[in-house]
Order: structure tokens, then C-alpha cells, then sequence
């Protein structure tokens, strides 16, 4: 019997999240699409076929017969809230959502499963309590209502062959790409103490891990719905801070107060709601369904994307 490769489609896939799956998959030797404003060309099993974020075109093809549909598609929100990035953060990642719905629809033989993305800054700041997916609280702001109006799009598609999960992600840490690189420069010219008042809460999980997560979705057909994609163990600005600071074998951390976070954030063109919300999110449905996190503690994963 010849085994059928896996066919893995990605929007939005040259990202650093991208990456982590198409290195991940093609070690797989999984058939990977990704769909790309760039050029359409070849690498191996993997192909890159262009596409404009919001009609439909050639591209819809790439959709017959997949295993699975991966939209990561957005403008990255490490930036500075003007109206014009703030209009391009709506945009790119509504109308992907919303033409990928109308391809999966028109499609013949639709993927059999479409993941989506969304963000756990979704909840509101929390210091007091975990939020999970059946009692976290949405909060409010900008980056809340850009959250709830990407779901509601994702909701709204009635795929009666495409089993369809929303995945609510953490900081995702990674050895070469993401929010630990600059965190760990600051951290080696000894500016890695606690952030702002430092009790802020930190939910992340390690690259590897939210690949396996991926992965585990697309084994278990009896995942669907709203998962929150984190470690289960989110810790204060602090702690997490300390972690890097021995990981990276520096004793010493100044701390950086909300009035310089915020000048600096001015100066490298982002927004200081990145590191002072309180992000204090749990993977209850990850756990209730047994996925098994191969880091778990934030100290583990430090020494592991540093020192490995």
C-alpha cells in the first residue's frame, strides 16, 4: 500500500510561525502549500503560490483535497498603533478569513480540517485569575475588538466538511525568530530586569511545542472549536525575566519602569500593551484532551531555545 503524503496548506506562512510548521512538516515529507504576496515558485515539496489576501483567484486550487487549511495571516502587531497600521492589522486579517471561508465553500473536496489563528490577548488583564476557554473573560481595547471581529468572521463560515478550530495563541519563544530574541539582547547588556511593575503575567509556549499542537490537532479528529495555545504555566513579567537572566548567565537586571518602556517602545516603533498586559491564559482544553507539553516550565524552555 502507497501512503499518501500529507497536504498542508499555510496563509500567511513566511512568518516566523510559518517557518516552525514548514520545517516541522517537512520533515514530515508533507506536501506543503503556502499562500504568499511573493512569487509563485518551487522548493522541494514545498510550493509557494500567490495570492492577495482577499479575493478569490488560481490560488483556491491549492485548497482541493488538503489535510488541513493553516491561517496565519496578518500584519504583525509589533508596531506602533497608528491609524494606518492599525487599519492594515483589521484588514489583512479579516479579509484572509473571510475569502478563505468562500474558497473553502466552493471547494470540491474541501481541507478536512481548517485551523485559525487568533491571539490570547483576547482576555482581559488579569493578575487575579487563569482564563481558560470556558470561563476567561474578553476584555476590551483596540487589540480585543481586532480578536473578536477576526472570530466572529471564522464563526460565521458554515463548512459542513471542513472540521474548523480556532487556536487563541500565547508569545510563541523560538531559538532564531519572535519575541525572545530582543528580549534576550536587552537581557545580555544587563537591561533584563522586570519589566514595568513586573506582576504582570506572561502566558508563551515554546516553538516546538506549538508545531506539536498543530500536529495534534490534524491526529485527533475529535479537537474542534476554541483552544487556547499555551504553556500551562504562565508567570510574572519577574520571574520570567529571572528565567532569562539564567539562561543567558547574567547576574545582573536594572529594571526598566512604564516611563522608560515607553520611550523605548517610541524608539523601536511598538507599543508598550505588548509586555504590561497581563496575560494570564491556560490550555484547559489542551490538557482535558491529553496533549502532552514537552516544556511545561518557563525555566525548562529558556535553557533549551538558549543553551541548545
Amino acid at each position: 500500500m502507497v501512503l499518501r503524503m500529507k497536504k498542508i496548506v499555510i496563509a500567511g506562512g513566511t512568518g516566523f510561525l510559518g517557518t516552525c510548521l514548514v520545517e516541522h512538516f517537512k520533515n514530515q515529507s508533507a506536501q506543503i502549500v503556502i499562500l504568499t504576496r511573493g512569487k509563485s515558485f518551487h522548493v522541494g515539496t514545498t510550493r509557494y503560490v500567490t495570492w492577495d489576501g482577499k479575493t478569490l483567484g488560481p490560488w483556491k486550487e491549492t485548497l482541493e483535497n488538503a489535510d488541513v487549511l493553516i491561517n496565519l495571516n496578518g500584519k504583525s502587531v509589533d508596531c506602533r498603533y497608528t491609524d494606518k497600521n492599525k487599519n492594515l492589522i483589521y484588514a489583512t486579517r479579516l479579509e484572509a478569513t473571510a475569502v478563505l471561508g468562500k474558497a473553502i465553500q466552493a471547494a470540491t473536496n474541501p481541507p478536512k480540517l481548517w485551523i485559525n489563528a487568533s491571539s490570547a490577548t483576547i482576555y482581559r488583564h488579569s493578575l487575579d485569575k487563569n482564563m481558560d476557554e470556558y470561563s476567561g473573560e474578553v476584555g476590551s481595547g483596540f487589540s480585543v475588538d481586532v480578536c473578536q471581529r477576526w472570530e466572529k468572521i471564522f464563526n460565521s463560515v458554515e463548512t459542513k466538511n471542513t472540521r474548523k478550530i480556532l487556536i487563541r495563541t500565547a508569545i510563541v519563544l523560538g531559538k532564531k525568530n519572535g519575541a525572545l530574541k530582543p528580549l534576550t539582547v536587552l537581557t545580555k547588556l544587563g537591561l533584563g530586569g522586570r519589566q514595568g511593575p513586573g506582576n504582570q503575567y506572561v502566558s508563551w509556549i515554546h516553538e516546538s511545542d506549538f508545531v506539536g499542537v498543530i500536529d495534534f490537532f490534524i491526529n485527533n479528529d475529535q479537537t474542534d472549536g476554541v483552544y487556547n495555545v499555551t504553556s500551562p504555566s504562565p508567570v510574572p513579567n519577574k520571574n520570567f525575566m529571572l528565567a532569562l537572566r539564567r539562561a543567558v548567565r547574567i547576574s545582573i537586571g536594572i529594571p526598566l519602569p512604564k516611563s522608560l518602556l515607553e520611550l523605548g517602545t517610541v524608539l523601536i516603533g511598538t507599543e508598550t500593551e505588548l509586555i504590561l498586559k497581563s496575560r494570564r491564559v491556560i490550555p484547559q482544553r489542551l490538557l482535558e484532551d491529553g496533549y502532552k507539553f514537552r516544556f511545561d516550565r518557563i525555566e525548562g524552555a529558556l535553557e533549551d531555545l538558549i543553551n541548545n
